[in-house]
């Protein structure tokens, strides 16, 4: 064992500790937490309009605290950007991530206090290497280099008293002097705000390093890695990258990208590790590594209290929240979080679905914004997801990125569903490739079964094949290229695909 991974085993003995003992212990922990950040905001205007001193109990705190999500939480962040204190999070807020906004605002900013970046962002970031390692002792990940590829906008000056930008430019702005031993890009390059130049600069100062990790979200990665080997010339990553190891990812699910990784990076060794991280905080890790192993560790003690809600509830606008300590597995719910950022019974806007009681695990289902439910078939992202990869390997097809939405049907008293695809590989026979998706839907989804059945309700489904470069062209229009940002999947509005067969005509002339 070499003297770094030395150092980092002895470190890593008592953090070890307490991740196995919120695993042991959850609903304590979580039970704590939810006191901590009552007993902590309570004199904050938000704690004493909402009685936080006379809070003991989840009962208390869902009785007396409403739901929250962007459009209704506003109002507290407008006055933080403005400079006020001691809103919704006694300490300093100066910071904002930035990310994708709501139906009615373009983009959401979301306040960022001392103890959310030390002790949910950052602790989260070390996390991750302390559990590799531990699985992994004689990594060698620690000898190289980390290339970390996040969001293109630098940091903003809003006022005199406060900042935003993407949560990747808000980090890189605060992280310690000593983490830049370890990672690259370089700062000033991170920060470029121009997608394609961001990628040509770290192309030309990377692929020289000895890089043995990497760090970002898949759709994104995938872009910088097919231009390193055209920059190179070389067949495939590892000639370029020798001793990578390591991919941390983050931001969309992996799956429907997991062979083309394996295609650029052919080796054995590479490990795939997911985390669930989001402007509004770090919320789990895988912890185990095999194949398909993709359910995440909820990390209970980053200053985040978990409430849930069951989609169906969501849905019908029934917001009966419950604590961790009343979920039940395979059921799909809508995520809400308290947090030491200052947000309260917030909305995050996900859906997670537990696999696991005993420690919580769970895997990202969608967004709670992003189904398709126009015929009360309640299509989710991970139905979705699933059933292209099961189309995908029964035709050989590989999908670059796909969205769909209901289509009302003017001559027939049912509907159907429209799917846009830019493939990658595209298959002989695209009748075959949605027999196989409609198949896989009609099997993992009992209600989009039941609308199926004899074509009462919903007919099969139809398809675009569209060209290529016509998904990223909608996120430039959008000025969306790199970071978090990521195509909206499923919609029950036809808003998405219509500007995206819009681009795709453009593309003929």
């Amino acid at each position: 064992m070499s003297m770094i991974n030395s150092i980092v085993s002895l470190i890593n003995y008592s953090r070890l500790a307490q991740i196995d003992y919120f695993r042991k212990n959850p609903v304590e922990v979580q039970e704590g937490v939810l006191q901590y950040l009552i007993d902590f905001a309570k004199d904050t205007e938000f704690g004493k309009e909402f009685d936080f001193s006379n809070i003991r109990s989840h009962h208390e705190f869902s009785s007396k605290v409403p739901v929250f999500d962007y459009d209704t939480f506003k109002p507290y962040i407008e006055k933080l950007m403005n400079g006020e204190q001691n809103i919704t999070w006694p300490t300093e807020i100066k910071w904002f991530a930035k990310s994708s906004g709501t139906t009615s605002d373009r983009s959401k900013f979301i306040p960022i206090s001392k103890e959310s970046l030390e002790d949910c962002h950052f602790r989260s970031g070390k996390d991750i290497y302390f559990i590799y390692a531990d699985k992994y002792p004689e990594t060698g990940v620690f000898t190289g280099k980390t290339l970390a590829i996040g969001g293109s906008t630098n940091i903003n000056v809003n006022s005199e008293n406060s900042y935003y930008g993407d949560l990747s430019a808000v980090l890189i702005k605060n992280l310690p002097f000593w983490t830049y031993f370890h990672r690259l890009p370089k700062e000033e390059i991170s920060l470029i705000e121009e997608w394609d130049e961001k990628l040509d600069r770290i192309i030309h100062t990377t692929t020289n390093k000895n890089v043995t990790g990497l760090l970002g979200v898949p759709s994104w990665l995938l872009v910088l890695l097919n231009r390193v080997l055209d920059f190179t010339g070389k067949k495939n990553i590892l000639e370029v990258w020798p001793n990578l190891e390591l991919y941390v990812h983050g931001g969309v699910s992996f799956m429907p990208y997991q062979s083309m990784f394996h295609e650029l990076i052919p080796s054995d060794k590479m490990t795939y590790l997911e985390t669930y991280n989001a402007s509004e905080g770090f919320f789990g890790i895988q912890d185990e590594f095999e194949l398909r192993k993709n359910e995440m560790l909820l990390m209970l003690d980053y200053g985040i209290y978990y409430e849930f809600i069951e989609l169906s509830d969501y849905l019908s606008e029934k917001m009966k929240a419950i604590p961790l300590s009343e979920i039940k597995t395979d059921v799909n719910y809508a995520m809400l979080i308290s947090t030491n950022g200052g947000l309260w019974r917030y909305l995050i806007g996900d859906t997670v679905m537990f696999k696991s009681r005993n420690p919580y695990k769970f895997i990202i289902t969608g967004r709670t914004r992003h189904f398709i439910n126009a015929f009360g078939e309640e299509l989710i992202i991970d139905n979705a997801q699933n059933a292209i990869i099961y189309a995908c390997e029964k035709t050989g097809a590989k999908v670059r990125e796909f969205t769909a939405a209901p289509l009302f049907l003017e001559k027939h008293p049912q509907g159907v569903h429209e799917w846009l695809f830019e493939f990658i590989v595209k298959p002989n026979n695209m009748s075959f490739f949605m027999e196989h998706l409609d198949t896989k839907l009609r099997e993992i989804n009992s209600d989009y079964d039941a609308k199926r059945y004899k074509d009462i309700t919903i007919g099969f489904p139809r398809h675009h094949v569209l060209k290529e470069g016509t998904f990223y062209q909608w996120l430039k229009n959008k000025g969306k290229l790199g970071g978090q940002n990521k195509i909206p999947r499923l919609s029950s509005t036809r808003e998405y695909v219509e500007q995206l067969f819009t681009i795709d005509l453009k593309k003929d002339l």
